[in-house]
């Protein structure tokens, strides 16, 4: 299996904002010359959504799923001097240093659930993906799905593994199911559940798992008003996943039962 490589680029332009984004990233442009959408570390979520992005996308690259190339981008303080607009400055100055960014497809059209059919196993491992992660915003709302090139990819994670935003309770998650599935934008394509379901149990593996969480970066674990250390929350991130997974059947029979 593939090992992950993450690169890490500079921002050199901020070209401009997606205000449809709750947490608003924008288009920038790095070092390598390509285009990248920026999530800030500065934004409502803070570092914790970048965190679930990460786990989230790489999870989905790991079960074979289309997932933008994933970057750790580094920004500087010298673009708020430059922008008008006193919110987007605001952002910048509580953003400098390590974000997260992904490759931006330009020309990409967003998943139309009334008009959209796709294969069921892709349907299906993205429900259970979603499940895993208590991704609670796949909705027809809000797909986060995109077309590119005649192919379906899965984006924007970062309202996964909502556990972290309060470190004291995290432990009661783990037992738990996930009834929000009821609302998933796929839930109705996903049609063939139980051979998704095995093709991710196959596909992370515990080591997998590891080799995930130890590349996220030491900076957005760090925080002085939670009660867990850095080695502590990966260690949690870590049992979490490993948890849901050893509870696939029942998060199966859930999403069958809602469907």
């Amino acid at each position: 299996m593939n090992t992950i490589d993450i690169r890490t680029v500079d921002v050199v332009q901020y070209l401009q904002p997606l205000r449809e984004g709750g947490s608003m990233p924008a288009i920038v442009k790095a070092d390598d010359d390509f285009l990248y959408v920026l999530k800030f570390r500065g934004s409502g979520q803070g570092k914790k959504s970048l965190i679930a992005e990460f786990i989230g996308g790489e999870l989905a690259r790991t079960i074979g799923l289309k997932v933008p190339e994933l970057v750790f981008m580094n920004l500087d303080d010298s673009f708020r001097n430059t922008e008008p607009d006193e919110e987007i400055q605001d952002l910048l100055k509580f953003s400098v240093g390590l974000n997260l960014g992904l490759h931006f497809l330009s020309g990409a059209i967003t998943f139309d659930p009334l008009i959209s059919k796709i294969d069921a196993l892709i349907a299906s491992k993205i429900v259970i993906l979603d499940s895993l992660i208590s991704n609670i915003d796949r909705t027809a709302k809000n797909a986060n799905l995109l077309y590119w090139h005649n192919e379906l990819w899965v984006i924007d994670n970062g309202a996964s593994f909502y556990f972290h935003h309060n470190w004291e309770t995290w432990e009661n998650h783990l037992s738990r199911t996930f009834p929000f599935i009821k609302d998933h934008v796929l839930l109705q394509q996903a049609t063939a559940l139980p051979e998704a379901a095995k093709e991710i149990q196959n596909l992370i593996t515990p080591g997998k798992i590891i080799e995930i969480v130890s590349k996220i970066p030491e900076d957005w674990l760090m925080s002085e008003t939670d009660i867990l250390n850095v080695d502590e929350k990966r260690a949690a991130y870590i049992q979490f996943i490993t948890t849901k997974l050893s509870m696939i059947d029942i998060l199966v029979k859930e999403a069958e039962d809602a469907r």
